[in-house]
Protein backbone atom coordinates (compact mmCIF):
# COMPACT_ATOMS: atom_id res chain seq x y z
CA UNK A 1 0.00 0.00 0.00
CA UNK A 2 0.90 2.98 -0.94
CA UNK A 3 1.17 5.45 0.99
CA UNK A 4 2.19 9.14 -1.03
CA UNK A 5 -0.01 11.84 0.67
CA UNK A 6 -0.47 12.95 -3.05
CA UNK A 7 -2.00 9.46 -4.16
CA UNK A 8 -4.02 8.72 -1.37
CA UNK A 9 -5.52 12.67 -2.13
CA UNK A 10 -5.99 11.62 -5.89
CA UNK A 11 -7.43 8.03 -4.91
CA UNK A 12 -10.13 10.44 -2.33
CA UNK A 13 -10.72 12.17 -5.64
CA UNK A 14 -11.07 9.45 -7.94
CA UNK A 15 -12.92 7.57 -5.33
CA UNK A 16 -15.12 10.77 -4.41
CA UNK A 17 -16.25 10.97 -8.25
CA UNK A 18 -16.70 7.15 -8.87
CA UNK A 19 -19.35 6.87 -5.91
CA UNK A 20 -21.16 10.32 -6.51
CA UNK A 21 -21.85 9.24 -10.51
CA UNK A 22 -24.99 6.58 -10.09
CA UNK A 23 -27.17 7.70 -7.24
CA UNK A 24 -26.03 11.70 -7.84
CA UNK A 25 -27.36 14.05 -5.24
CA UNK A 26 -29.99 13.09 -2.90
CA UNK A 27 -28.71 10.08 -0.57
CA UNK A 28 -27.64 10.91 3.43
CA UNK A 29 -24.43 12.05 3.75
CA UNK A 30 -23.84 8.53 6.42
CA UNK A 31 -24.63 6.99 2.51
CA UNK A 32 -21.98 8.49 0.89
CA UNK A 33 -19.55 7.93 3.84
CA UNK A 34 -20.38 4.23 4.01
CA UNK A 35 -19.94 4.39 -0.29
CA UNK A 36 -16.74 6.11 0.05
CA UNK A 37 -15.30 3.95 2.87
CA UNK A 38 -15.97 0.77 1.01
CA UNK A 39 -14.58 2.29 -2.54
CA UNK A 40 -11.04 3.33 -0.49
CA UNK A 41 -10.86 0.28 1.19
CA UNK A 42 -11.20 -1.56 -2.48
CA UNK A 43 -8.28 0.35 -3.20
CA UNK A 44 -6.31 -1.13 -0.32
CA UNK A 45 -6.65 2.33 1.71
CA UNK A 46 -6.81 1.82 5.29
CA UNK A 47 -10.24 3.75 5.88
CA UNK A 48 -11.43 4.68 9.30
CA UNK A 49 -14.36 6.35 9.74
CA UNK A 50 -16.24 8.52 12.60
CA UNK A 51 -12.78 8.74 14.71
CA UNK A 52 -12.79 10.05 18.18
CA UNK A 53 -11.19 13.50 18.49
CA UNK A 54 -10.24 14.79 21.49
CA UNK A 55 -9.33 18.00 22.60
CA UNK A 56 -6.16 18.72 24.81
CA UNK A 57 -6.97 21.17 27.97
CA UNK A 58 -4.25 22.07 30.75
CA UNK A 59 -2.58 19.11 29.64
CA UNK A 60 -5.17 16.63 29.75
CA UNK A 61 -7.14 14.82 26.99
CA UNK A 62 -11.13 15.47 27.32
CA UNK A 63 -13.69 13.61 24.86
CA UNK A 64 -15.88 16.85 23.48
CA UNK A 65 -17.43 14.37 21.28
CA UNK A 66 -15.73 15.37 17.91
CA UNK A 67 -15.67 13.03 15.34
CA UNK A 68 -13.61 13.03 12.18
CA UNK A 69 -16.04 11.84 9.36
CA UNK A 70 -13.09 10.13 8.02
CA UNK A 71 -9.21 8.87 8.18
CA UNK A 72 -7.48 7.63 5.24
CA UNK A 73 -4.03 5.92 5.66
CA UNK A 74 -4.19 7.97 9.25
CA UNK A 75 -2.67 10.67 6.54
CA UNK A 76 -5.62 12.60 4.91
CA UNK A 77 -8.88 13.44 6.82
CA UNK A 78 -12.10 13.53 4.75
CA UNK A 79 -15.20 15.65 5.92
CA UNK A 80 -18.40 14.72 4.22
CA UNK A 81 -21.45 17.05 3.67
CA UNK A 82 -24.70 17.40 2.23
CA UNK A 83 -25.00 21.12 2.31
CA UNK A 84 -26.67 23.70 -0.39
CA UNK A 85 -22.58 25.37 -0.41
CA UNK A 86 -19.76 24.79 1.48
CA UNK A 87 -19.56 27.80 4.09
CA UNK A 88 -16.71 29.31 5.85
CA UNK A 89 -17.23 27.40 9.17
CA UNK A 90 -17.20 24.03 7.37
CA UNK A 91 -13.96 25.01 6.13
CA UNK A 92 -12.94 26.11 10.06
CA UNK A 93 -13.87 23.23 11.13
CA UNK A 94 -12.19 20.53 8.64
CA UNK A 95 -9.26 23.12 9.51
CA UNK A 96 -9.45 22.73 13.26
CA UNK A 97 -9.51 18.96 13.31
CA UNK A 98 -6.78 19.45 10.89
CA UNK A 99 -4.52 21.02 13.64
CA UNK A 100 -5.99 18.89 16.43
CA UNK A 101 -5.01 15.51 14.66
CA UNK A 102 -1.52 17.17 12.72
CA UNK A 103 -3.36 16.02 9.24
CA UNK A 104 -1.52 18.46 6.57
CA UNK A 105 -4.54 17.54 4.22
CA UNK A 106 -8.07 17.49 4.19
CA UNK A 107 -11.31 17.45 1.81
CA UNK A 108 -14.44 18.88 2.28
CA UNK A 109 -16.98 16.29 0.13
CA UNK A 110 -20.24 18.11 -0.52
CA UNK A 111 -22.16 15.44 -2.28
CA UNK A 112 -25.28 17.66 -2.63
CA UNK A 113 -23.94 18.68 -6.64
CA UNK A 114 -25.15 17.41 -9.86
CA UNK A 115 -21.24 17.05 -10.69
CA UNK A 116 -18.74 16.29 -7.85
CA UNK A 117 -15.82 18.32 -9.05
CA UNK A 118 -18.07 20.74 -8.17
CA UNK A 119 -17.89 19.20 -4.12
CA UNK A 120 -14.76 18.79 -3.60
CA UNK A 121 -12.24 21.35 -1.71
CA UNK A 122 -9.05 20.51 -0.84
CA UNK A 123 -7.50 22.36 2.59
CA UNK A 124 -3.84 22.08 3.08
CA UNK A 125 -2.62 22.83 6.54
CA UNK A 126 1.45 23.55 6.71
CA UNK A 127 2.39 20.76 4.39
CA UNK A 128 5.74 20.33 4.66
CA UNK A 129 7.97 20.06 1.45
CA UNK A 130 8.72 23.84 0.88
CA UNK A 131 9.90 23.11 -2.32
CA UNK A 132 7.13 21.88 -3.45
CA UNK A 133 4.17 23.84 -1.76
CA UNK A 134 4.38 27.44 -0.42
CA UNK A 135 5.19 28.10 2.63
CA UNK A 136 1.61 28.47 5.50
CA UNK A 137 1.68 29.96 8.66
CA UNK A 138 -0.48 28.60 10.84
CA UNK A 139 -2.94 31.45 10.74
CA UNK A 140 -3.32 30.39 6.57
CA UNK A 141 -5.48 28.28 4.54
CA UNK A 142 -5.06 27.62 0.72
CA UNK A 143 -8.50 25.80 -0.56
CA UNK A 144 -7.56 23.97 -3.93
CA UNK A 145 -10.40 22.70 -6.12
CA UNK A 146 -9.54 19.58 -7.94
CA UNK A 147 -11.16 18.68 -11.41
CA UNK A 148 -10.92 15.28 -13.44
CA UNK A 149 -9.22 15.90 -16.72
CA UNK A 150 -9.48 12.70 -18.54
CA UNK A 151 -8.62 10.61 -15.56
CA UNK A 152 -5.32 12.56 -14.89
CA UNK A 153 -5.90 14.97 -11.30
CA UNK A 154 -5.21 18.85 -12.29
CA UNK A 155 -5.01 21.46 -9.21
CA UNK A 156 -6.22 25.38 -9.98
CA UNK A 157 -3.72 26.99 -7.46
CA UNK A 158 -5.24 29.90 -6.55
CA UNK A 159 -6.31 31.23 -2.88
CA UNK A 160 -9.50 33.02 -4.27
CA UNK A 161 -11.54 32.75 -7.10
CA UNK A 162 -14.98 33.68 -7.93
CA UNK A 163 -15.59 31.19 -10.76
CA UNK A 164 -13.81 28.23 -11.55
CA UNK A 165 -12.07 27.95 -15.25
CA UNK A 166 -12.66 24.98 -17.52
CA UNK A 167 -9.73 22.76 -18.39
CA UNK A 168 -8.38 23.30 -21.08
CA UNK A 169 -8.55 20.43 -23.69
CA UNK A 170 -5.49 18.27 -24.73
Amino acid sequence: MENDIEAIAADIVDAAIHVHRPPGPGLLESAYQTCLAFELRKRQRKTRTEVLLPILYEGQKIDAGYRIDMLIDDLVMVENKVVDSILPIHEAQLLTYMKLKEVHIGFLLNWNVRLMKNGIRRLVHNLPEPGRYPQRTEKSLCVLPFFAVRGRMSTIHRQQFTQLPTPAKA
